[in-house]
């Protein structure tokens, strides 16, 4: 996803600039980017042709619309996490580097994930799925010549935050987020670390360089994604859950320890 959001920046220099109007033809120009173009701008009639506002209720829609591929995402993290004991386990186990043993620790390793129900590929995909999505927003700005002209509070659609304010709004809710989903870990890793601290900040310098109506839908899509988080995977809860299964586990296995140790006593009587 970073190296994604990196490389739109150099895909979004070389996108033609070419005006996207009713006469534009071909999937992306004349069904993609054309009808992204008339949902902002119809959304914005609702709030005084406020193209800002436009952006903003259409970036929810797309966020309810990806909410089932979220909540995939959402769950296949969740079992990735709650394996990691165990995939630490096997690299212990497997800890040399020649190539039968790597073999070995592949084929645990996949073992591992089938048993959980767990496809490492597949909770990529509302990430790569998001990518056309920014894409197309920003050629439906910039080639739109009111959407790019526009402009929301202090901004200019069409033009980078002057104040860096957008920005700063997008890494904090980037930051959150990946806090809030990385908190029900059970255990820390650097990949949780670089998701909290290296996410914002690849968000944020890209931030810097994109039109400002791309960085108020990613604000905009975090701040939400917060909120989807705190409702289907709130950290809390499952902390607790899992604390809970953890405390009854310990009780079952103190009550088989001393139901041996009767055993044993009654044995020697």
């Amino acid at each position: 996803m970073m190296l994604g959001i990196v490389s739109l920046v150099f895909i979004l220099s070389a996108c033609s600039n070419k005006p996207i109007t009713n006469q534009s033809t071909g999937i992306w120009d004349g069904l993609i980017v054309l009808n992204f173009s008339r949902a902002i701008i119809w959304l914005a009639h609702f709030f005084g042709n406020s193209y800002g506002a436009g952006i903003i209720m259409f970036t929810i829609i797309i966020r309810i619309i990806l909410m089932p591929l979220m909540i995939f995402q959402t769950r296949s993290m969740r079992k990735t996490q709650e394996v990691q004991p165990q995939l630490k386990a096997l690299q212990k186990k497997y800890s040399s580097r020649d190539r039968e043993t790597m073999q070995k620790l592949q084929a645990e390793q996949q073992k591992l994930y089938s048993e959980a129900g767990i496809n490492p590929m597949m909770g990529c995909l509302p990430a790569i799925v998001q990518l056309p999505i920014i894409w197309a927003l920003y050629q439906a700005i910039w080639r739109t010549e009111i959407l790019r002209s526009g402009s929301f509070l202090w901004l200019q659609l069409g033009h980078k935050d002057p104040y860096f304010i957008l920005p700063i709004l997008a890494a904090v809710a980037t930051m959150a987020s990946s806090w809030l989903t990385t908190k029900s870990a059970p255990e820390t890793s650097s990949m949780n670390t670089m998701m909290v601290f290296g996410m914002p900040l690849v968000v944020f310098f890209t931030a810097l360089n994109v039109p400002s109506s791309l960085s108020l839908y990613w604000t905009i899509s975090y701040v939400f994604q917060v909120g989807q988080t705190l409702l289907i995977q709130n950290p809390w809860k499952i902390n607790a859950e899992r604390a809970a299964k953890e405390q009854e586990k310990a009780n079952h296995d103190r009550s088989i320890r001393n139901a041996i140790r009767k055993a044993k006593k009654s044995r020697r009587k």
